[in-house]
């Protein structure tokens, strides 16, 4: 079998695709684990659109959503063609494109007892377009199972961050805030915090018209309203333990608007100060949950696109002072790669049939091998 991986992320913050050729016979890199090129692809406003609406039921929402899988298909194709063109390759064969796909509903647990998570997808089309096998659908397997179906990348952070004998504590800051705690004696939770960029980057557009606070410049100008704070952090999943996961389904424009409106923000506040009183929701929670669950570890590796947040990484700092906030960037994988590493490392363990998920993690009965092969041919 060779040796190189493809592996595709588009987050809930919906602002385009990350790519990354990762080589598992080098020995360079974090465990192993050695990125040889990596490539972005921003959405078309479309796509994007389209992808955000389909976080909430509509008209015509399953038609709507197989033309959008398809467009996200090509999309993907796209990229893994940069990918694979790119000079790092030269031409090797690739064993497999792990593919997440974009979640547009996640309800683990609810309904039925089981529930069910939705990665808008269509991996057969991607396989067709790239002749390339594509091991896509991670999740489904460990929400059959009983589990959430995330976070999936604790695994991933043990074999590439975990220090034997310490409590290392990672946190991915993408759409949502999702914390990784490896214990001294590999054991492993991880769960989703509570919202990052999804709720910054809504206000953001929606004040000012740009998509995201570029290295949180606004929440910077802006202070704090204790009013808001509190109106936001009374929110019952704060206080859940874990396993939890959560997303668009909960942490949404009308999650936003209905607190704004409990505290009477709109005809008070500045746009700016909207946008620090988000961005403190953010490192507070994410402050409580590394005191309520990472207590040993010494610092914070931080990853995802909010490690480019300047403003949010001090507040983060502050929060957990004495504790050090580092980007992941020095323990040796850059911040924007470490989830498309991840679903590398996930189809890489799909084709030797290794577990993917940690179960003290998801909630799931078990280790499972998560994935689904569409074959090439």
């Amino acid at each position: 079998m060779g040796s190189l991986f493809i592996g595709l992320m588009s987050g809930t913050s919906l602002d385009g695709i990350d790519g990354v050729v990762v080589d598992f016979a080098a020995t360079k890199g974090s465990a192993g684990v050695h990125v040889i090129d990596h490539a972005k692809r921003a959405f078309s406003p479309d796509l994007r659109a389209c992808l955000a609406a389909l976080n909430r039921s509509g008209d015509d929402e399953i038609h709507r959503a197989a033309l959008a899988a398809n467009a996200l298909a090509r999309a993907y194709a796209a990229l893994v063609e940069t990918l694979r063109s790119g000079a790092a390759v030269a031409n090797r064969p690739i064993v497999a494109v792990g593919c997440h796909g974009q979640t547009v509903r996640h309800r683990p647990g609810e309904f039925d007892g089981i529930g069910y998570t939705i990665q808008l997808n269509a991996p057969a089309l991607l396989a067709e377009l790239t002749g390339i096998d594509v091991i896509a659908d991670f999740r489904s397997r460990d929400v059959a199972a009983g589990g959430q179906g995330a976070p999936l990348v604790p695994a991933f952070h043990r074999a590439v961050f975990g220090r034997a004998g310490a409590t290392v504590a990672v946190l991915n800051l993408g759409g949502i805030a999702n914390l990784t705690v490896l214990g001294p004696e590999d054991q492993a939770i991880g769960f989703d915090c509570g919202p990052a960029n999804t709720l910054l980057d809504l206000w953001c557009e929606r004040s000012s018209g740009r998509p995201f606070d570029a290295n949180g410049a606004a929440a910077a100008r802006g202070v704090v309203d204790a009013r808001l704070l509190d109106a936001l952090l009374a929110e019952p999943y704060f206080a859940l333990a874990p396993p939890k996961s959560t997303g668009l389904d909960l942490f949404n424009a009308q999650w936003l608007d209905a607190r704004l409106d409990t505290a009477d923000a709109r005809a008070r506040l500045s746009p700016q100060d909207v946008q620090a009183t988000l961005a403190q929701l953010t490192a507070d929670v994410v402050a409580a949950s590394c005191r309520r669950h990472a207590a040993g570890a010494d610092e914070l590796v931080v990853c995802g696109g909010g490690a480019f947040n300047a403003d949010l990484m001090a507040r983060l700092g502050r929060a957990l002072t004495p504790m050090t906030v580092v980007a992941s960037d020095a323990r040796g994988l850059p911040a924007d790669q470490v989830e498309a590493t991840a679903f590398a490392w996930l189809a890489h363990a799909f084709v030797a049939r290794q577990p993917g998920n940690v179960p003290s993690a998801t909630g799931a009965a078990g280790p499972r091998v998560l994935g689904a092969l569409y074959p090439a041919r």
